[in-house]
């Protein structure tokens, strides 16, 4: 049984709640579910549907058509037959499996998109030997009282084209789900669920970063190599280093490069006959030593088989776009990326097959947890913002000129739990609260209508005037549905305070519904529920029940979470020697940082404060603007207020020429008052480490009337009107 890693299981109870409120819907809806490539969207979709046919909350009677391109539809009918051999809950068929030309009731249809004949609108299947029509199978299927819930798989190949709109139209699916990392459907959408890419990242499931021509700017020229020959090279150098260390890990993985050729079918001959010359002549990669597979409609080399296992001995398959979509080879860590006539878009796709972590999880060595892109194109242009989080294009060095080892001991905490979003306890609690304060008789069933405000007769007098424009009145005018939603949204979102909205309202939502379900017998996600709320009579009653339940949830949830995480300690921590950035960095000049170039996203204004500070003093050596949350970058152990083990990743670690060593954290106003545990803890750290012979020192440190203070106190106090227990910081 494959068991759900936790982003997994909360997004398959958010899209499952979605999909239920569209089924109640009185129209079509769709439902978009994004998530990154190498998330496990099939996984989790599988897994809604299952939910849907299993608890059956909505009531209803479901069949289902799943849609994907080239022979993706292949691999998602073996994936679910697998993942649903267990219960048998649903039954994956093709068009030729089909009885009785219908889709049987929890029976998942499966269909190519290119199998489609696009030229006729009734959408005739040309494979079928019996002629059956679509339309027909769809028509005795609704005949039979069964809803109808479309998922169109890898939806960025076919949704935005006309002819996706008119299959939806032609379908007339109840739900449709579009499942992409890049949904294209934006008109008429009924909900999103997003699962975020950190999410991923913290569960170790993709790479931690998609690393850009990596150290190309310390190539020497050399004008008797071709571009083409550069970016093999140096991909064949990559990959060289990356089987050293996979090595060294005691892991038995052989790490594969992919090469890209251009998508063009005038060049693509010439291309292809040219890669696969540089990599025979200059370095003695060939199918004949078994180091290299072909994977395209003219040519498939017999090498391809079982190259998607860990140890499988070709290094290099050479391939075109079309292989890439649905294809799985988690060793495979390199693309290569040829310059085209046309401009190169940078899309999560591109990188799709080099983003999963081949055993689910991070290496010490931190090479292995990356993925390379080596390309001659002059320029990226990225245009999704998974993309422009994920893929690196800058890339800084340690100066090793300057820099010796300094040996510090840090600290790594793995996977904490999400202490920011409602669980499903919060329902359980939530009806509690209701029993207990008699909820069920404060309200009225039947409270004044739900209105909105609109200016009547205004006028403007002077239109260079800035204010309010005058006007004699407003009236007020009942919501229809689609405003009552976003007000009941609204309403939702702003209640779900310190809990993080976007995670928190379905599950408030759902505890809101249960209570009128319960109580009342009202039919879960009744609209009138929402009138209700929101009734001026009533909405008080609610925004008391929902605080007193947040209340009761932080005593007996939050506060009883286990908070204790894998610790992996880092005796001899190092300045990391490469780091590399995305595109929402800025370079910029500093002399004496360790970095070469410094690249920052966005400085808070007492860290560039600090920065002047350190570039100024003729007493540093160099300093090193710390990161956070990766193993990567400095970080002291301490407990907060709830006795919790915590990492704490200073700003700064600086140099001194005496020898000394720096630990700063610059803070201002409130975010310095509550720097108290971490204060501590990192004083602690100080004294442990220099009584094992280290020279550090160092601590909070704020900017005030122009002077900087730091506190290096065994016991932190911060009092804006005080600060004598504050040091001068003299460097």
């Amino acid at each position: 049984m494959i068991e759900l890693k936790n982003y997994q299981k909360e997004a398959v109870e958010r899209l499952k709640d979605k999909v239920e409120r569209a089924l109640k819907s009185p129209e079509n809806e769709i439902v978009i579910f994004q998530a990154p490539t190498g998330s496990g969207k099939t996984l989790m979709v599988s897994e809604t549907l299952k939910k849907l046919v299993k608890e059956g909350k909505h009531g209803k009677k479901l069949s289902f058509i799943w849609i994907s391109v080239r022979h993706l539809h292949e691999q998602s009918k073996e994936k679910l037959e697998r993942y649903y051999e267990d219960d048998r809950l649903i039954q994956c068929s093709y068009f030729e499996d089909l009885e009785d030309r219908k889709i049987g009731e929890n029976e998942i249809l499966f269909l190519n998109w290119h199998s489609i004949n696009k030229k006729d609108i009734n959408i005739y299947v040309r494979e079928n030997e019996h002629d059956n029509n679509l339309n027909a199978i769809i028509q005795n299927t609704k005949e039979e009282g069964r809803d109808i819930i479309l998922i169109i798989d890898e939806s960025h190949h076919t949704a935005k084209s006309e002819r996706s709109k008119e299959l939806i139209e032609v379908i007339g699916p109840k739900v449709t789900i579009e499942v992409s990392a890049t949904p294209q459907l934006t008109e008429n959408i009924f909900e999103i669920e997003k699962v975020l890419l950190a999410d991923v990242k913290a569960e170790e499931m993709i790479k931690s970063e998609i690393v850009v021509n990596p150290g190309f700017l310390n190539i020497p020229g050399n004008r008797r190599k071709s571009s083409d020959e550069l970016v093999i090279g140096e991909a064949l150098k990559k990959r060289e280093e990356l089987a050293k260390l996979y090595k060294k890990e005691g892991i038995n993985i052989n790490p594969l490069v992919l090469i890209q050729l251009p998508d063009k079918r005038s060049n693509l001959i010439n291309k292809k006959d040219e890669v696969l010359r540089i990599l025979k002549d200059k370095f003695n990669i060939t199918e004949e030593n078994g180091k290299l597979a072909v994977w395209l409609s003219e040519q498939k080399t017999d090498t391809l088989i079982n190259v998607d296992k860990p140890d499988n001995e070709v290094e290099v398959l050479v391939f075109k776009q079309a292989i890439a979509l649905g294809w799985d080879c988690p060793r495979a860590q390199i693309l290569v990326i040829f310059r085209e006539s046309k401009s190169f878009t940078f899309t999560i796709q591109t990188i799709g097959r080099i983003m999963r972590m081949p055993e689910l999880k991070y290496y010490s060595h931190d090479e292995l947890n990356k993925g390379y892109v080596f390309t001659n194109l002059p320029n990226i242009t990225i245009t999704e913002d998974y993309a422009k989080d994920y893929v690196t294009i800058f890339e800084a060095k340690r100066d090793n000129k300057l820099y010796k080892e300094i040996s510090l001991s840090s600290v790594y905490l793995k996977r904490q739990r999400e202490r920011t979003r409602l669980s499903g306890e919060f329902s359980r609690i939530f009806m509690e609260i209701a029993e207990e304060m008699n909820l069920k008789k404060r309200i009225t069933l039947r409270p004044s209508k739900v209105v909105s405000p609109i200016i009547a007769d205004g006028r403007i007098v002077n239109i260079d005037k800035t204010g309010e424009i005058e006007h004699k009145g407003t009236i007020d005018v009942q919501l229809n549905a689609v405003e009552l939603q976003h007000r009941f949204d609204k309403f939702i979102a702003n209640n779900s305070t310190p809990y993080a909205p976007v995670d928190s309202s379905d599950r408030m939502k759902t505890a809101i519904y249960r209570f009128f379900n319960e109580k009342f017998k009202m039919k879960k996600y009744d609209p009138q529920v929402q009138r209700i709320v929101l009734g001026k009579e009533n909405v008080q009653a609610f925004v008391d029940a929902i605080n007193l339940a947040k209340e009761r949830y932080k005593k007996e949830i939050v506060e009883k979470l286990s908070e204790r995480r894998e610790r992996i300690n880092v005796p001899k921590w190092e300045v990391p020697v490469i780091i590399s950035y995305n595109s929402r960095y800025k370079r910029e000049e500093k002399k004496k940082s360790i970095m070469k170039p410094f690249y920052v996203k966005k400085s808070s204004q007492p860290e560039k404060q600090f920065i002047e500070l350190l570039e100024k003093s003729n007493k540093v050596k160099w300093w090193f603007k710390n990161g956070e949350n990766e193993i990567k970058y400095f970080a002291v152990l301490y407990k907060d207020e709830n006795d919790f083990e915590k990492a704490f990743y200073v700003d700064f670690i600086v140099q001194f020429t005496d020898g000394k060593i720096g630990l700063f954290d610059t803070k201002a106003g409130m975010t310095a008052k509550d720097a108290g545990p971490r204060a501590e803890g990192l004083q602690k750290y100080i004294r442990e480490q220099n009584k094992k012979g280290k020279k550090l020192w160092g601590g909070i440190a704020i900017f005030v009337n122009g002077t900087w203070r730091y506190n290096d106190n065994e016991k932190y106090e911060y009092n804006p009107n005080d600060l004598s227990n504050w040091k001068i910081l003299e460097i």
